[in-house]
């Protein structure tokens, strides 16, 4: 059987009786930027997926972007599709002087089920601009215009902006890129490893006043709605703990650093698709840190049901 570097991260039980897991990796950095803790391989390279965004919106400040506010941290954002969302998205891609068919994320549904649900009712479809990366799309192609590069190709890794986005991902994770994919929204995307992720947030949240990587952390920290949604983890989780950085991403993946440096990263290996393991598992990780905060109560467990009534929960096994 292959090794794959992965410990069980959560356990699943109903009516009393453990009947599975989840594995994956975690790796816990202390204030001075030692390893508290760490569960797994956590050297081995993986997909930081959307947790990458924060890093790809420091290489676009660094090369001219224009955003401040609630705008830079859209360009940070898996949006709900909420309607704020896509206002501010329509503001980005005006302030280049382009429009949403210059997006090149595929058309997507809403995240958010009350905005999905009144696109439906009104007839409508699958979107560009509902697509949770799309104010990354903008905020790329903003960038684009601001240097005069082609926006026809601006995903192509060998694109001026894509080939900037790789060197400040690997500035930020200390570590080279060892692998390039391509994410879900059709950017590509620089595999790192977990202590590099952990890394990258613990920079962007200690970094010196008026450098990209304080004014993204600031503007996601006091934006935190337009980086995730309404009552999504990475929203209440910067909302309700003064300091703290969050992004999640696709597959199980969740970073977040403490004002201080503390800083969290982990992958769930099976993919996590319905996120009832990243939110207790991140839990226990931050009390062990420390950390203490009403907001963590509601993450802290995922309940089961059965019969339409809890009968069980997703807990933290670390």
């Amino acid at each position: 059987m292959t090794d794959h570097g992965v410990v069980p991260l959560a356990e699943i039980v109903r009516s009393g009786f453990t009947e599975g897991w989840h594995d994956g990796r975690l790796v816990a950095l202390a204030a001075d930027g030692s390893v508290e803790f760490a569960y797994g391989h956590v050297n081995a390279v993986m997909l930081p997926r959307s947790s990458s965004k924060p890093m790809q919106a420091v290489a676009m400040l660094e090369q001219g972007l224009d955003l401040s506010g609630e705008l830079l941290a859209l360009a940070a954002a898996s949006h709900a599709g909420e309607p704020f969302h896509l206002e501010g998205v329509r503001k980005i891609l005006a302030g280049a002087g382009l429009g949403e068919d210059a997006l090149g994320c595929p058309p997507d549904w809403p995240l958010a089920e009350d905005a999905k649900l009144a696109m439906v009712r009104a007839g409508g479809g699958r979107q560009r601009i509902t697509m949770n990366c799309s104010g990354k799309h903008a905020a790329m192609l903003a960038t684009c215009v601001h240097n005069n590069w082609p926006t026809a190709h601006y995903l192509d890794p060998r694109h001026p902006l894509q080939r900037a986005v790789r060197d400040t991902v690997a500035r930020l994770a200390d570590e080279p890129v060892r692998h390039v994919a391509v994410d879900g929204c059709g950017a590509p995307l620089y595999g790192i490893s977990l202590m590099g992720l952990a890394r990258a947030f613990r920079a962007a949240v200690l970094a010196e006043t008026a450098t990209p990587e304080h004014r993204v952390a600031d503007a996601m920290r006091a934006h935190p709605e337009y980086v995730s949604g309404t009552d999504r983890l990475d929203t209440e989780l910067m909302a309700g703990i003064p300091g703290l950085l969050a992004k999640g991403g696709a597959e199980g993946v969740q970073a977040v650093a403490l004002s201080d440096g503390r800083a969290v990263a982990l992958k769930v290996g099976d993919g996590d698709h319905d996120r009832r393991a990243v939110g207790p598992v991140l839990v226990a990780a931050l009390r062990r840190l420390g950390v203490e905060a009403e907001v963590l109560d509601r993450y802290a467990e995922s309940p089961l049901l059965g019969g339409g009534v809890p009968v069980g929960a997703v807990r933290s096994a670390i």
